[in-house]
């Protein structure tokens, strides 16, 4: 089971983080902290896999983020980076082309994407299909919705002119 998933960029500053096991506020910022400080200054011929407090941490390198994953010590390291893959071809595919800046001004859809993949810290979908089908249904829904709270506010600025 994947324990969290956290997006951090080159200079230490976490972009995304998902966490599927409880852990309180200050915990969080610990591993934050230690995670930064053990994966980014790794060589890139160095395994993708590391091994952390009785867990095995996969990260995988794009561009200027690097994607983790801490899974339990008896799970598939490889399953896991190619989720991380799967996770990254979708995100690409919504974006075309992802990039860090994508990741921080539309931060929403990067875990609504996130949530349509992994639940509970399990792959849900591993169609790459399906997931870009239900991000346009979203996508849809939350134009209507837009468009319909602009009609309704046309509708009072009538009313009361």
């Amino acid at each position: 089971m994947i324990q969290f998933v956290i997006l951090i960029n080159r200079q230490g500053k976490v972009r995304l983080t998902k966490w599927y096991s409880p852990y309180a506020q200050k915990e969080r910022s610990k591993v934050l902290r230690e995670l930064g400080g053990l994966i980014l200054p790794r060589g890139p011929k160095l395994c993708n896999f590391v091994d952390w407090r009785g867990l095995k941490v996969v990260y995988r390198r794009y561009a200027s983020l690097y994607f983790c994953m801490c899974i339990d010590q008896e799970d598939n390291e490889l399953e896991v980076l190619e989720m991380i893959h799967h996770f990254v071809e979708i995100l690409d595919r919504y974006y075309g082309s992802v990039c860090e800046l994508d990741l921080i001004f539309n931060f929403h859809k990067a875990y609504y994407i996130l949530d349509e993949v992994l639940i509970a810290g399990e792959l849900q979908e591993s169609s790459k299909k399906t997931v870009a089908r239900l991000i346009a249904a979203q996508d849809a829904l939350v134009e209507a919705v837009k468009e319909q709270e602009s009609s309704i506010s046309n509708i009072i600025a009538q009313a009361t002119k």
